[in-house]
């Protein structure tokens, strides 16, 4: 099989509209939650979220830089931000002068966990309101999932496999995953892969929050909200953005002189079979995703400094993961860090596992791991274990994991190493 490597970074967070400064302002302890502004939530459960700031904000997202205004018109939020993330990485790959060859193996692999419900949302009422003639010719294609890869793989001329992955909150693990295993069986030699969400909407915040997965007791102190492991959690932060990166076969990568950032050398993935909203009460799934990324990997346990939690701050969750990670690791834990970076821009579902992943490459770029916020009062559970509370921490990282787990009892898990 052939090495698969990550050369290009891309991301629109609630902290960044770029790689860069959502980095910077994670590793300061900034929170990306507020009072929600594309609506008003007063009387909604939860009245706060993680939304990706406006371009005149002090770390906002100007769509108009990679993204052509008719565009931004015909589709929803998701898919401008996936598109501008991934034209972000693959500048940042130094791949947008490929040959018509090299483009014929070079592929998307970008998804979402729920797509365009914003979208729906509008167009369902003006379907009720004013009748079917007045709905968007642009309803279906700008609410597609598979369409951020679309309209990616038009952008680029990207002609190689064109995928998209829906695993709710897994979505992003398994887009690199799959697109890595891509690489390494020789089917591309370049991909595209990560996932975007933006559910931000009247519909999504009601419908999540009576499925009591929403934090709501912090509506005059929202960025104290999401708090995974804190005994005073009570769900999680509805968040927004994406991530993606570029993946390449490594003598390639080699032979143009890429940046190489890391290897990709691990990935497991498993389902709970259990339930289609909580996990399993074993953690079983988790356990078994997990190891079947450090098998994979080649490496021992020992070697995994770093892990990027899936750390979502709900009751159940936060427990049942760190049991799993206790149940895998063993002894090798004392040596171990882990923290949720939704603590700062909340839960991304679809997106959050790509945005995660590259927050774990650039904990091995510079060598620190970012904090966990919020966490003022640790479950009894968090004994023994460096979860990184409040501040980040500069220490040796050689090789990370990273977790994201979704409704259904989807599982997914990465090992990324240094090269």
């Amino acid at each position: 099989m052939r090495r698969v490597v990550v050369t290009g970074l891309g991301m629109v967070s609630p902290l960044g509209g770029d790689v860069e400064t959502s980095w910077a302002n994670i590793l300061a302890a900034k929170s990306g939650a507020g009072t929600i502004t594309k609506f008003d939530a007063t009387d909604f459960q939860s009245n706060y979220a993680c939304e990706v700031k406006p371009a005149d904000h002090e770390y906002g997202f100007d769509a108009n830089k990679r993204v052509d205004h008719k565009v931004q018109r015909q589709v929803d939020p998701f898919i401008v931000f996936g598109i501008d993330a991934a034209g972000q990485a693959i500048e940042d790959a130094g791949l947008t002068d490929m040959s018509e060859e090299e483009r014929y193996r070079a592929g998307c692999s970008i998804g979402s966990g729920i797509g365009g419900l914003p979208g729906i949302e509008s167009e369902s009422l003006v379907l009720a309101e004013k009748g079917p003639r007045r709905v968007s010719p642009h309803f279906v294609h700008g609410r597609l999932i598979n369409l951020i890869s679309g309209q990616v793989s038009i952008k680029y001329g990207l002609m190689g496999p064109n995928h998209a992955v829906v695993t709710a909150c897994s979505t992003g693990a398994h887009s690199i995953g799959d697109a890595a295993a891509m690489i390494a069986r020789d089917d591309a030699d370049v991909m595209l892969a990560g996932g975007a969400e933006s559910t931000v909407c009247p519909i999504g915040i009601a419908g999540f929050g009576q499925a009591r997965a929403l934090s709501t007791g912090f509506r005059d102190e929202p960025w104290r909200a999401s708090r995974p492991w804190d005994k005073d959690r009570d769900g999680f932060v509805m968040g927004e953005g994406a991530g993606v990166v570029v993946l390449e076969e490594y003598e390639r990568a080699k032979a143009r002189g890429a940046k190489i950032y890391c290897e990709v050398v691990g990935y497991g993935l498993s389902g709970d079979a259990y339930h289609v909203t909580a996990p399993h009460p074993e953690g079983s799934g988790a356990f078994r995703s997990m190891q079947m990324a450090v098998r994979k990997s080649g490496l021992s346990l020992a070697d995994i400094d770093y892990i990027n939690a899936h750390g979502t701050s709900t009751p159940l969750g936060d427990e049942l993961e760190l049991g799993a990670v206790r149940r895998l690791f063993g002894s090798d834990i004392a040596n171990l860090s882990m923290s949720s970076t939704k603590s700062a821009i909340g839960h991304l579902l679809g997106g959050a596992g790509a945005v995660e992943s590259i927050f774990c490459i650039l904990a091995l770029r510079d060598q620190i791991v970012p904090p966990t916020l919020n966490l003022d009062n640790p479950s009894e559970n968090c004994a023994g274990i460096d979860l990184v509370p409040h501040k980040a921490k500069t220490r040796s990282v050689r090789a990370v994991l990273n977790n994201s787990f979704g409704f259904g009892g989807t599982n997914a898990s990465l090992v990324m190493k240094a090269i």
